[in-house]
């Protein structure tokens, strides 16, 4: 199956609407994370169970996790030892907020697993530097990837959608490509060479 086709189904009933049915490692920031934690507690307060935002709370913690899953698929079950690139810091575009943000925890996990971390972000370096300990920051998503066993896409920013791919992948151990926020097409990166996976997408789905 292919999650995009699915969103767009879902999308056409116009109680749900389309704008907010992207599929990826879940959501950050220093709003709705809050919001829903709060609800829930709030409403224990008073007897109450939110059942579903209870639920939607414990999922967005898992699909960080089950990201982590997904790039140790893509390096044979072991990330220990292996230099991973992460791409976005923040935890949504045009932003240098890092509260909440899925990439910064995924880092996390990945370095408990062994991992060896460099990163990229376009305006969220400084705040992500005090954040995270022992992750090379880069100058450029090109330096991101040297060397790298695996190049993670975590926060789709409007430049990282029109990257020289040929250049990164010449300077890849690994031609190795998570692409966390479905921004690049799965058939076309394996035309190019690249081992590829999305997040309910996979090359051969159809586009």
């Amino acid at each position: 199956g292919d999650v995009h086709v699915v969103a767009r189904a879902m999308g056409l009933d116009g109680r749900i609407g389309s704008k907010f049915l992207h599929a990826g490692p879940g959501f950050g920031g220093s709003c709705f994370p809050k919001d829903t934690a709060s609800l829930v507690q709030f409403s224990r307060g008073f007897g109450v169970e939110q059942r579903i935002v209870a639920a939607v709370c414990e999922v967005n913690r898992a699909q960080r996790k089950y990201m982590v899953e997904k790039i140790e698929q893509m390096l044979d079950g072991d990330v220990s030892g292996k230099r991973i690139g992460v791409l976005g810091l923040s935890f949504k575009p045009n932003t240098d907020d890092v509260r909440e943000s899925p990439a910064l925890e995924i880092i996390r996990l990945l370095q408990d697993r062994g991992a060896q971390i460099r990163a990229f972000d376009p305006q969220a370096m400084a705040k992500a530097a005090r954040e995270l300990k022992d992750v090379k920051l880069c100058s450029d998503p090109y330096g991101t990837a040297d060397g790298c066993h695996a190049l993670v896409l975590a926060t789709e920013w409007n430049e990282f959608r029109m990257l020289d791919l040929a250049r990164i992948q010449e300077r890849m151990a690994e031609a190795v490509l998570v692409d966390l926020r479905n921004v690049y097409e799965p058939d076309q990166m394996v035309e190019m060479g690249f081992r590829y996976t999305g997040v309910g997408r996979q090359p051969g789905t159809g586009a």
